[in-house]
């Protein structure tokens, strides 16, 4: 699915993130990588495989859009360091020269050692041309705002009765809240504003929801 924005041309992907065509860059939120060690330690049994898959996505489609910068807006990691951060540090060396930007959420509570020891550059906000990334939504103003840390999801009702709820791109006049990267989280349902687009994701496909 293709949207210009400011003059920009940005791809949104199935796999819940952005590609932005003018940067190379590749746009996403809330990874949480370290969030199924942390529960494991607490005794709840989360496969392995959701973290791997995790990154095997994201080096799909580094490789797939030739990415050459990684902009996250927020909740990268989700705990202190653990075996999960280590395996992390392993995938990253196959991209020395990708720049990754991290704009620093909640749950990001590694030192600033071990941000530079990942070759990871932090951000409180990160300002590019016309946008400005934040891990919260940001207050209306000149720049468009992409962010995350909602985990947005929309509810589609379809025939019976029936409903199902999908991760989203939420697109207001003057922000993107993006999806959670990790399929390892919930979903906070939005209720788009009739000015809204909502771009819901199913399995390969992106589609729009028309906004009620």
């Amino acid at each position: 699915m293709h949207l210009e924005l400011r003059n920009n041309h940005f791809e949104l992907l199935p796999e819940r993130a952005i590609y932005w065509q003018e940067q190379r860059a590749l746009i996403l939120a809330d990874l949480h990588i370290g969030k199924g060690m942390h529960f494991r330690k607490e005794g709840i049994a989360i496969p392995n495989k959701v973290f791997d898959e995790d990154l095997q996505t994201l080096a799909k489609i580094i490789e797939q859009t030739g990415t050459k910068m990684l902009i996250v807006v927020g909740d990268m990691f989700h705990s202190h360091h653990n075996v999960e951060i280590t395996l992390f540090d392993l995938w990253r060396v196959q991209y020395p020269d990708m720049e990754i930007h991290l704009i620093k959420g909640n749950h990001d509570i590694l030192s600033v050692n071990r941000f530079k020891e990942l070759n990871i550059i932090t951000h409180d906000t990160l300002e590019l041309g016309d946008f400005v990334f934040s891990h919260e939504r940001c207050e209306p103003g000149d720049k468009f705002c992409f962010s995350g840390h909602l985990h947005p999801g929309i509810r589609i009702n379809g025939i019976a009765r029936q409903t199902v709820k999908l991760p989203c791109f939420h697109f207001t006049p003057q922000c993107c809240t993006l999806p959670a990267f990790s399929k390892f989280t919930g979903l906070y349902l939005v209720k788009p504003a009739v000015q809204d687009r909502v771009f819901a994701l199913l399995e390969e496909k992106v589609f729009e929801v028309e906004a009620h």
